[in-house]
């Protein structure tokens, strides 16, 4: 064993030293690389936190935390033991940020459906919605409900807000129906309810008739956090969003208008579902999120324009360093439209690699494009820990991990092969740098789209070909120019040639979508077999040397479970208003094709299927699984048969034949004879289920034992 590597871990005898010293020696040769490994580490302790199932005790973290740094210290000449102490230390510390975001947020949630009922509050977001608007009040007032089971804020759909006359800092008054924020429609399925907590959002609902107002717009309140000061003004860039929007709309009519007004302040709720179909089937739903690109593109456009303009002016090109104050306008523009945009995860970490670099700049120093996505991915993760959780993070970071990694690879061959100049060869480095970054960036988010969204767009580079550098060359551009000229009224002599620019993209998106067999539908993947593919990744981009090649191991190993998980034979609503069961081609039969449509909607998706079948009133469905009667239904498969009850009188029938009894009456311990029994309180008390079925044993799985008992599930 070498010196270095003896350095790390203790001698061992045969294969097994042999082994370990080689394993040594490679992670010593890489140590300019440990610290790319830091996320990774605060990622997993954030991971360890969430998946949880109960808070742990809000000591935990710190505790860890603070004997892992002294259990470093202590052993700081002992290499090998301050290396697991310092891994130690970063994991505790993501749990820890987690745990102290978890408590900082925490604020009522409603307990059950409440109104119509009269709620007033003053207006901290404004969204167009395709069918109508959405209203988030914040500190509302709730009719007889105490201030202190009131939630901090309420999301609350409205028809006609007032013809529109409403705006961020208003204070309203209206009558709405509420309700907690709803739990997932099935076991692992998204949480938004989770995501509401982090939000402030104790309450969802609906309004009856219009909004009215009570005050005038105010620009901040002692529960906005924030300070009257338009710069770090929440309320302040929330209506200038909308003001922006509805200006764009007024310019842009129609699908043109939402796409525009989506790109230039990343409001998309007036975006029709067919455009976003569109958009997902063809692979450029990417361009409709603002992420790196955008904001790359808005800062870079800012960065040579204020450096050519000061350019033509020789006094003070020759005079000032006019390289520096190009940076700080460009850094200046890149937060503005992060406040305006929203500040997404995404947002978030584009904003925090182009600030850098542009900081770079003016400290006269270059910066190393993974330490930037190293040090962004902390700071996202600390201030916002439960973003790990969301697509957007996975997406986004996963995207830019694998490109700068591939840049690294491909780099010196990259400029050998474009190393001649003329319009030839920026042709080919362009047209073929847009399809090597989306054939990386799309194998590199694939796991995480399909985990997500269970879809995959196979014709997405055809469409990335044509769609990015017009959105680069051509559509941000104009929007740029159309912010310049918002403040003279005049924002619509850009945003025509900008709609041209859209309406070519939404045709590209159209007609690749269009293509035969252009998006698959796949069934959902274990949480564990994304967790390794992203590890498997993380191995093969952050290494340098040839062992890097070892992640395609765990990348393979998550990819065959994900393909080999098995769906469930029958899922049950919450409320027990729907039931499904699925025949031996995998088709899914609802018992309803009225109720709990949205539910119905995540069945399918999670199944991979673009449709389902109704049960049959009277008779056989499903290949002669399902048989019907006025009284409930008997489904069949895997040597088991389940009783599918609606009407208490059939129930002594169904307990005498059934090893799986689904009830939606109260059984109240009438029913003896069934393995598993699953009656209208179970339903109501664990949320969904899901059951799968097989000849040696029968899973079962609910919707609250797999979010526990946590801060943001409501207590029953």
């Amino acid at each position: 064993m070498t010196e270095a590597a003896g350095d790390f871990v203790p001698e061992l005898p045969g294969s097994l030293g042999r082994l370990t010293a080689g394993l040594a020696a490679r992670l010593e040769a890489e140590r300019d690389r440990w610290a790319l490994w830091i996320p990774a580490g605060f990622a997993a302790g954030v991971g360890c936190y969430f998946g949880l199932d109960r808070e742990p005790a809000a000591w935990l973290g710190a505790a860890v935390l603070g004997l892992a740094v002294a259990a470093g210290v202590l052993g700081r000449r002992r290499p090998g033991l301050l290396l697991a102490c310092l891994a130690l230390a970063v994991i505790s510390a993501g749990f820890t940020a987690a745990q102290f975001r978890t408590a900082s947020v925490a604020a009522p949630i409603l307990e059950k459906r409440i109104g119509p009922v009269a709620v007033s509050g003053r207006i901290v977001a404004v969204e167009r919605r395709a069918s109508g608007w959405r209203l988030t009040l914040e500190a509302p007032e709730i009719g007889f409900l105490e201030p202190g089971r009131t939630p901090a804020r309420v999301r609350i759909a409205v028809r006609d807000p007032s013809g529109g006359q409403v705006a961020p800092g208003q204070r309203v008054r209206l009558r709405a129906v509420l309700r907690p924020p709803p739990e997932p429609a099935a076991p692992g399925a998204y949480d938004f309810a989770r995501r509401a907590y982090f939000q402030g959002l104790g309450g969802v609902g609906f309004a009856y008739g219009k909004v009215h107002a009570v005050g005038g717009v105010a620009s901040s309140s002692g529960n906005d956090r924030t300070t009257a000061a338009p710069l770090i003004s929440r309320t302040w860039w929330t209506g200038l969003r909308q003001v922006i929007s509805e200006r764009i709309l007024a310019a842009l009519p129609g699908e043109t208008g939402a796409v525009a007004a989506a790109l230039m302040t990343g409001a998309r709720g007036a975006i029709p579902e067919d455009t976003l179909t569109a958009m997902r089937d063809s692979g450029l739903a990417h361009l409709l999120a603002i992420s790196g690109l955008h904001v790359g593109l808005v800062a870079g456009l800012l960065f040579f324009s204020v450096r050519a303009l000061l350019a033509l002016v020789p006094a003070l090109a020759l005079r000032y360093p006019i390289k520096k104050w190009a940076a700080a306008v460009a850094a200046l523009g890149a937060f503005a439209y992060l406040a305006l945009t929203g500040a997404t995860v995404p947002t978030q970490r584009a904003f925090l690699m182009v600030g850098l670099v542009l900081l770079g700049i003016l400290l006269d120093r270059s910066a190393l494009s993974f330490r930037l996505i190293a040090w962004a991915a902390v700071v996202v993760l600390a201030v916002a820990p439960e973003s790990l959780l969301g697509p957007s993070f996975q997406m986004s970071f996963g995207a830019v991990v694998a490109l700068i990694a591939a840049y690294e690879v491909l780099r010196d061959r990259w400029r050998r092969l474009f190393g001649g100049r003329g319009v030839l060869a920026w042709t080919g480095q362009q047209v073929s740098g847009a399809a090597l970054s989306s054939i990386v960036a799309g194998l590199a988010t694939a796991p995480f789209a399909v985990y997500h969204f269970n879809r995959i767009a196979w014709y997405g580079l055809a469409a990335n070909v044509v769609a990015v550098p017009l959105t680069a060359l051509w559509i941000m551009p104009w929007a740029l120019a159309a912010f310049a000229l918002m403040p003279f009224g005049a924002e619509a002599l850009a945003l025509a040639p900008m709609g041209w620019g859209i309406e070519v993209m939404l045709a590209v998106a159209r007609g690749v979508a269009a293509w035969p067999g252009a998006v698959s539908l796949v069934p959902v993947m274990p949480t564990g077999a994304l967790v390794s593919m992203a590890l498997g990744g993380l191995w093969l981009c952050l290494w340098r040397r040839p062992w890097r090649l070892l992640g395609l191991l765990p990348i393979l190993a998550g990819a065959l479970a994900g393909s080999l998980a098995v769906p469930p034979d029958v899922l049950a609503s919450g409320d027990a208003k729907l039931m499904a069961v699925r025949d031996g081609a995998g088709r899914l039969y609802l018992s309803s094709a009225r109720v709990r449509r949205f539910d119905a909607g995540i069945w399918q998706r999670r199944l991979g299927l673009a449709d389902s079948e109704p049960w049959p009133r009277l008779g056989q469905a499903a290949e002669g699984r399902l048989s019907c009667d006025p009284l409930g239904c008997i489904y069949r498969a895997h040597g088991e048969v389940v009783a599918l009850t609606g009407d208490g009188r059939a129930l002594a029938d169904d307990c005498a034949v059934a090893s799986v009894v689904i009830s939606r009456e109260p059984v109240r311990g009438r029913c003896k004879g069934p393995e598993v029994v699953i009656d209208r309180f179970d339903l109501w008390r664990n949320g969904s289920h899901a059951i799968w079925l097989g000849e040696k044993e029968i899973r079962v799985e609910t919707v609250r034992a797999h979010r526990g008992d946590r801060p943001w599930v409501r207590q029953r």
